[in-house]
Parts: structure tokens; sequence; C-alpha cells
């Protein structure tokens, strides 16, 4: 029979540790063990035998006599899903899909396996009954005779179910709700978390099914667990957004098999999540006639994928001595630093004025080529004068107040383009030797008082 011992495992990290100690050795994060009871056989210790590394199968292989292949997808009905994946789901691959509770993450795989035909598909939920998964299915419009719902928590039963089934796609919503019977912890601990994900993982590589996981997220918003989970898996897919909102926004964190800089839009309608085909629609304002101040339209690109993106700014006299810097959908550290640089470089006094920014649509964005938006956007607040409805930007402010060149120009000046703007303002020198490709009219902007004085001093 089996002893059992007290662990203290890192949350963080899943570090191992015979007694709990403030500070975490693998990743330095303090009061992160938490104890927990797992058994060990009467021979010694949980781990592999040397013996048993000795008979394996595996043996050295020169990289150049290795054949590459292209690795087989399943392609999914969702095109978003597909490109953001990489192509589709790599056989025998581990994929991690983490969100916010209510998001929308087993709608958006519900409605994606039942739209696929001709694949039996094994849906393991232990989170919701039976009768709830019919019922959301029946709210999709779409009920599928490939498609079989488990409604379990065990491990080792559900390996009993997929030997019967033979599926050739598993679902496991959600990975902290499963455990196993090898490990005397609660479902959602760090070493049942662990050990589930291992066997899975064992279980989509030994067989060639790929296997998708879904998973919690923490109050930090990373994903629940240890952090070796997303070292076990393939792929590692947020799916975010504002419950406000009837947009979400589907990252890639982590792909073996693809690129993680690509991103997908659905919104939420009364039967599932739509996908949105034009962002940049989706994110400007429905009346770009009505003429407002502290609205500047910047171009901002995902991946391969641009977008344009409305930028809203109130800059007003603080009401309390103290001023207020509030920023939704932006880095409020790089907004104190473009407004340094305003104040510093070009000589705007905006230390005693409460600055607020907000990108429209709930979204989230980090690409640095939205700061001469930004900037615009403010000084068109501070000054009350109105940025022509026509025109957008793409550029990056930097500490001197120069505007620096971005990526993907190109592909920035067509989407404006393409969407009815006249002018667009560009760094100097981005656009080199293919200017003249482009109707629409580009202005190339040095510093940041240049782009002022090109605005507002006429």
């Amino acid at each position: 029979m089996a002893k059992t011992k007290n662990v203290y495992f890192c949350s963080s990290c899943g570090h191992e540790s015979p007694r709990w100690v403030g500070k975490c050795p693998g990743c330095g994060e303090w009061n992160t063990f938490v104890e927990e009871r797992v058994s060990v056989s009467r021979g010694g210790s949980r781990g592999v035998s040397r013996g048993a590394l000795v008979e394996s199968a595996a043996r050295p292989i020169a990289l150049s006599d290795i054949q590459a292949m292209e690795e087989p997808r399943l392609i999914l009905p969702s095109n978003e899903l597909n490109r953001v994946l990489g192509g589709g789901l790599v056989a025998g691959s581990l994929t991690l899909i983490g969100g916010e509770p209510g998001i929308g993450k087993s709608t958006l795989i519900l409605q994606n396996i039942l739209s696929m035909r001709g694949r039996t598909i094994l849906y393991v939920s232990g989170e919701e009954s039976a009768t709830q998964l019919r019922l959301r299915a029946d709210r999709i419009g779409k009920v599928a005779d490939n498609t079989f719902i488990l409604c379990e928590t065990s491990l080792d039963r559900i390996f009993t179910h997929i030997e019967n089934v033979s599926p050739n796609l598993v679902i496991v919503d959600s990975i902290q709700t499963i455990a196993s019977s090898d490990i005397e912890s609660a479902a959602g601990s760090v070493s049942q978390v662990r050990e589930c994900a291992a066997m899975l993982l064992r279980y989509a590589k030994e067989s060639g099914v790929p296997v998708i996981l879904v998973g919690h997220i923490n109050k930090e918003g990373s994903i629940a667990g240890p952090k070796v989970l997303e070292h076990i898996v393939d792929t590692v897919l947020q799916f975010e957004g504002d419950r406000q909102y009837m947009y979400r926004i589907l990252r890639s964190i982590k792909n073996r098999f693809g690129s993680t800089s690509e991103i997908g839009i659905y919104e939420m309608v009364q039967k599932g999540l739509r996908e949105v085909l034009n962002p940049s629609e989706m994110l400007l304002s429905q009346n770009r006639s009505e003429q407002m101040s502290g609205i500047a339209i910047g171009v901002s690109v995902e991946g391969v994928r641009p977008f344009m993106i409305e930028v809203q700014a109130l800059v007003s006299t603080a009401a309390y001595g103290t001023p207020q810097r509030t920023v939704t959908g932006f880095d409020q550290r790089r907004m104190n630093m473009l407004l340094a640089v305003l104040e510093k470089r070009v000589g705007f006094k905006l230390a005693a004025k409460d600055v607020f920014l907000n990108i429209a649509g709930g979204l989230k964005v980090d690409d640095p080529a939205l700061d001469m938006a930004v900037i615009t956007a403010i000084l068109s607040s501070n000054f009350d004068m109105v940025v022509p409805a026509s025109c957008a930007f793409a550029g990056e402010v930097g500490l001197s107040g120069e505007i620096r060149t971005v990526t993907r120009i190109e592909q920035r000046v067509a989407e404006a383009e393409k969407l009815g703007f006249d002018t667009v303002y560009i760094p100097s020198g981005n656009l080199k030797g293919v200017k003249d490709k482009f109707k629409i009219k580009i202005i190339e902007v040095g510093r940041v008082e240049t782009l002022f004085r090109s605005l507002f001093a006429q």
C-alpha cells in the first residue's frame, strides 16, 4: 500500500519543497507555497528509475538526417480560430484556452465542434451538466450526432470512455476540475493540474488525437494553476474582452506551430459568437462626420492584420489640485511618458491638468505605432480643436520628441486608403520608394512640434 506525505508546491511554477518557504527558489515569487498530500510508493522516490531511462528506445539523430514534413492539421469551421492557431489544430497537439468566467470559452469551442461533420468528437465537461450543454447547443442552433458529451471529473474514467468512443478530437472543460486517483489531493491543486495535463499530453502524442483544454484565469489575468502547465501544452490561447462590450479577442500567447502575433475578433450575439471580418469598421464611430475634439484615428497592426482604432482623450483643469491620469485600453506608463515628452520637448503645460484616455471598443492595445494618435487626441482636447475625421496616424514617439519609424507601414497606409481616409500621417522616411503607389495623401513628420503645426497652426 502506498504511503502518504505532505509536500509543499509553488502555485506559480510548481516547484516542490519538503517544507514551507517564503520565497520560491524556482521562480522567486513570495508566499506561493501551498501544502498538499501526495502518495509515494514503498520503494522510495516518485521519480523515474535509472533502469527505465536506460531502456528507452530513443536514439540521437543528426539534425541533417531528420525529414522535415508539414504537420497535418484539423481545419476548424472558424476562420478566425484557424488563423490564430496557425492554420488549424495540429494532430497530436495539446491546446489550452484560458479566459475569465462567462467570457465565452465554452461557447467558442461548442459552436465550432457542432459545425464539424465526419469526425467523432468527445466533449468532457466537469462544470456543466449534459442538459445545460444541450440548452446551449439549442441556443447556438446546431445539434450534431457525431459529438458525444461526457460529464466526468475522474481522469481514469475519462480515458476508459476515450478508448470506447475512439474520438478524433477531445475537449476537456475545464482542466481545473479533473482529478487523478494517483494523487491524493483535491482537483485544481498544483499537483493534480500538472499530472492530469501531463497524462493528456502523453495520450495526444501517442494517439495523434488533438486535445483542447479549457482553463480558468486568476485575478492577475494569467492562466490559473502552476506555470508549468503553460510549458506542457503546445499552444496557449487567451480569450479576453470586457463583458460590458459585445466584442471578444482571441490572442495566441504561445504557439509551437505558428505565430504568436495573430488575433481573432468575435462579436457576442444571441446565437453565440460571430466572426468580425472587418474590425476597422467595428472600432470606428458610427457617425464620423460629427465634429468633436479629442478624437484621433490610429492605424494598429496585430500580426499581419491592420485595423483602425479610435483614440479618445479628455483634458481638463484638475478640480482637486492633484491631476488624474486615467487610461482604458492603453498602457498608463506609456501615456505618462508621452505627456512628459509633450511638456519637456514641446512646451505644453499638462502637469496641472486631468488627462483621460480611452481606446474605443473595449480593446487593449500595446502597439507603439499608436503613439502619434494618442498625442494628437490629447492635444486636440487640450486646445479644443477638432482633428479632421479623414486623417489617420501611425508613428512611434521617442523621448526626444522625434517620430520614429514603425513596421508594416505599407499595410497601415493601404488600410487607411481602403476605408476612405484622405490623409495619413507617418514618420519621415518610413515609405522609401513606394510612396507613389498610394492615392491617399501622405504627410511625413519627423517631430512632435511638426505634427502640431501641420494639424492646428492654421
